[in-house]
């Protein structure tokens, strides 16, 4: 019976870290498709009516980006759990706290960016269509809150820090891990530059730029860390043959 068991739960973790990887690999292929698509559908500058009238010249390349930013929200669940399984026997308190942040980013991202952003897009078309300036009021203060939402300062905090702190957290139990020291680091350097990133502006405005470096830099560790849970997966006993 014992037997049996251990067999259970050594493929579950087999699974586990197969599918963590998989889909850890998937998320930083979305990332570099949305880049792409951000190269083409422009990055929103000005105000609502700007936003607006952006949106209505990019539709489809920003559905396309609000679609596959959804699909990368979920791929953080099975990477997280993976995550779980591969080190929770080093630090568990710790490697909860760094689940929970890149649980908490998915749940607001998935609640507040996405919707708002939809709501935009949709009101962009609307704006688009407008034959008159009423229309055009009425579009514009129906897109205020959305807006006013994803300009605030409180959208850093849930859709940078939050997983920056994960990442972080992860990246610093994986020091002493089989993850190799290049996760570890690229981890350490990730968490760091995203809190940089959010609260660095408040004194140097430049260091805002930290953002794009903070997006380059989860891309590559989701690259190694998709291929270090692929390995140990791979490494794992087949409770088949026990």
């Amino acid at each position: 019976m014992e037997n049996r068991t251990n067999r259970s739960i050594d493929l579950s973790r087999n699974e586990a870290f197969r599918i963590g990887g998989i889909s850890a690999i998937l998320l930083a292929g979305c990332y570099i498709l949305i880049t792409g698509l951000y190269t083409f559908g422009g990055v929103l500058t000005g105000g609502v009516e700007g936003w607006l009238a952006h949106l209505a010249g990019h539709t489809t390349a920003w559905w396309g980006i609000l679609y596959l930013s959804v699909l990368t929200d979920l791929l953080f669940l099975p990477v997280t759990w993976a995550l779980y399984h591969a080190l929770q026997k080093r630090n568990q308190n710790a490697v909860l706290a760094g689940a929970a942040f890149l649980v908490l980013f998915v749940f607001l991202d998935l609640a507040v960016t996405w919707p708002n952003y939809a709501a935009l897009i949709q009101l962009g078309g609307k704006y688009s269509a407008a034959i008159d300036e009423i229309q055009r009021v009425a579009v514009i203060t129906s897109a205020s809150i959305p807006f006013e939402v994803l300009s605030s300062g409180l959208f850093g905090v849930y859709a940078i820090l939050a997983p920056s702190l994960g990442i972080l957290i992860f990246g610093i139990i994986m020091l002493k891990s089989d993850f190799g020291r290049i996760a570890a680091w690229l981890g350490i350097v990730t968490g760091i530059l995203g809190v940089i990133s959010v609260f660095g502006p408040l004194l140097v405005p430049s260091l805002g730029m930290a953002a794009v470096l903070t997006s380059v830099f989860t891309l590559v560790w989701f690259v190694f860390v998709g291929l270090a849970l692929i390995r140990q997966s791979k490494s794992m006993p087949d409770p088949i043959k026990r």
